[in-house]
């Protein structure tokens, strides 16, 4: 029988119980960013892209992904699709099946059999020029349908960090509930994090899925105690 601990289900769980309030809300003060993401938003785009893996590549679990992203409500989908499609993760250039690079890194080499670039444009725009080897991110997963289902179920056992931090999704899981708890991350809390200071996805995107938390990710932060009240901050995590 399968553990139903799995990243996938933290996330399924979130769905079910509020897709329409905002779950990610993405600012960057370098450039003015503010997006905000609904559950039923945000599982589209990891829809599109986990529907990319399965149908155009052929990929599910044992599959492995190198994903070279800042912190980014596009990260937390693109990471979101490699966990429910079965795939393993990893923040380096370690060899892969395929490969989410912004684009600005793309000259850094990522051995992987299929590559994206991602602009990591606000309102998702696909690049202007894409680097040589590889696909467009935003142009690709686009044309995929709104809603996926796994071709085989991913267990709490299948892996889902791979390289320098090896974990299983229940492994995972239980880390993120434990930092949650270092965090002061509870149920219902909206978390306020400087993702320049916690740049690590177990604490900006699973922790607070494991508390049952919505986020306001901040990046380049210049207005953390402005935007404690309108954002209806109950956690800060700087």
């Amino acid at each position: 029988m399968f553990d139903v601990r799995t990243v996938g289900t933290l996330f399924t769980a979130v769905l079910e119980r509020a897709p329409a309030p905002p779950l990610l809300t993405y600012y960057d003060d370098a450039t003015g960013e503010r997006t905000e993401l609904s559950a039923a938003t945000l599982g589209n785009w990891v829809a599109k892209t986990a529907n990319t893996l399965v149908d155009d590549l052929g990929l599910g679990i044992g599959g492995r992904a190198a994903c070279g992203l800042p912190p980014h409500w596009m990260t937390a989908a693109v990471l979101l699709a490699c966990w429910r499609a079965g795939l393993a993760v990893t923040d380096r250039p370690e060899p892969a099946d395929v490969a989410f690079v912004a684009a600005s890194r793309a000259a850094e080499g990522w051995p992987a059999g299929d590559r994206y670039a991602l602009g990591l444009h606000p309102f998702a725009l696909p690049l202007r020029e894409v680097p040589d080897g590889f696909l467009d991110f935003t142009s690709e997963v686009r044309v995929h349908g709104d809603f996926f289902t796994a071709p085989a179920p991913v267990g709490g056992e299948v892996l889902a960090w791979y390289g320098d931090r090896e974990s299983s999704h229940a492994e995972l899981c239980d880390r993120a509930a434990a930092r949650a708890t270092a965090l002061g991350i509870g149920a219902g809390d909206r978390v306020m994090i400087d993702v320049d200071t916690y740049p690590d996805p177990l604490d900006w995107l699973v922790a607070p899925l494991a508390a049952g938390a919505s986020t306001v990710l901040c990046r380049n932060a210049d207005a953390l105690g402005a935007r404690t009240g309108a954002e209806r901050v109950t956690v800060t995590v700087t």
